[in-house]
């Protein structure tokens, strides 16, 4: 019950192969890594270096500037319109990241390992935390948090986040963490028009680039970046239907699972079960967060990746999930009961947890998958 070791970095090539990164022929290992990170670079000049390059040139000789480059063509498919509406998502994207794990100011720090691509202090062009500083767009039209169910940040988390006066800047040639998981967020986000970017995918890549970039192994240490883009685009093929609205009510869309929570708890606890009930606590007022962040919001950082060690090593991983999220329930019963509508909500949205401790959690979790 003591998690995938960190130790030798072990936990870190467990994920990978958990994830569906790397195979488990070991001779495989060096030459998919290899093909996987040239990809990584290709969508870093495709996506971010050559548009900056582009967005530049243009903006700055009005030589030669036709109507079909030029900034008002009204044309869909002009490169000026994509470039506006990547700045819309980037916009988003760089909100969330920055407040990502404000307890925790890993983030804030410098990587060891900026992209030389992107810090080649010959490529002179817009990086993007500078179309992020230069743009005068307004964020009103990329707020895509499904409001109507509940609000994804936790009541603790939301109100520690980060503006860009608040974060000292670093010397030129280096760049945060942060900036390392708003660009894989980015490119996702450009290679997945389908659903782009939104709120709360920066709680799921976070956890993964925490493991990769603290990795004891230099070697690997210095391609986190290439490496988390991959194991986060494979968990979001697994997970990518809670993220999109039009599936809520469908058979495997979010409403679904959070049913599935409360059934199961039924079957458990069918006391504790009436009593939300009773109190018409909808599972949509805490299970949409849990589940659909796999538990990111609820806990600190080093729980959330005990947690996942668990979820990702679990054949039927979102089914554990299921299972764990009532056993979540089961084990603050006696306080549900006691409370009323106002306390229980307050719980189940700051989930109380004994002694910074999720291992009950785990195992209840996994008495109620092997009683089945």
């Amino acid at each position: 019950m003591t998690g995938i070791p960190f130790e030798g970095g072990i936990r870190c090539l467990c994920w990978k192969i958990l994830l569906n990164y790397l195979p488990t022929d070991r001779l495989l290992w060096d030459s998919v890594l290899e093909k996987q990170r040239e990809t990584y670079a290709h969508f870093l000049k495709e996506m971010i270096i050559q548009p900056g390059i582009a967005k530049a040139k243009l903006g700055f000789s009005r030589e030669d500037v036709t109507l079909e480059d030029h900034p008002l063509n009204p044309n869909p498919d002009s490169q000026w319109n994509t470039y506006f509406k990547d700045n819309e998502v980037l916009l988003q994207i760089d909100k969330d990241v920055r407040r990502l794990c404000p307890d925790f100011s890993f983030f804030l720090n410098p990587t060891e390992y900026p992209c030389q691509l992107i810090m080649d202090p010959e490529n002179e062009y817009e990086t993007l935390r500078k179309r992020v500083e230069q743009t005068t767009l307004k964020s009103q039209t990329v707020a895509r948090n499904r409001s109507g169910l509940t609000n994804v940040s936790s009541p603790l988390k939301a109100s520690a986040s980060h503006s860009l006066s608040d974060i000292e800047p670093l010397p030129s040639g280096c760049e945060a963490h942060w900036e390392v998981v708003e660009r894989i967020l980015f490119i996702y986000a450009k290679l997945n028009p389908g659903i782009a970017y939104v709120q709360g995918m920066n709680e799921i890549v976070g956890p993964i680039y925490y493991t990769f970039a603290t990795n004891p192994n230099s070697a690997w240490r210095e391609h986190a970046e290439a490496d988390t883009f991959f194991c986060f685009t494979n968990l979001m093929a697994e997970i990518r239907d809670n993220f999109i609205k039009s599936l809520d009510d469908s058979q495997c869309g979010i409403t679904a699972k959070m049913e599935r929570v409360y059934s199961t708890l039924k079957e458990e606890d069918e006391e504790l079960y009436l009593r939300l009930q009773e109190q018409n606590i909808k599972p949509q007022f805490f299970a949409f967060r849990w589940l659909t962040l796999l538990l990111s919001q609820e806990f600190v950082l080093p729980d959330v990746i005990r947690i996942w060690d668990s979820l990702f090593a679990d054949e039927n991983r979102f089914d554990f999930l299921l299972k764990v999220s009532c056993a979540m329930l089961i084990l603050i019963r006696d306080q549900l009961l006691e409370g009323d509508f106002t306390v229980n909500m307050r719980l189940l949205q700051d989930y109380p947890l004994s002694n910074g401790d999720v291992l009950p959690i785990l195992k209840k979790a996994k008495e109620l998958q092997d009683s089945k």
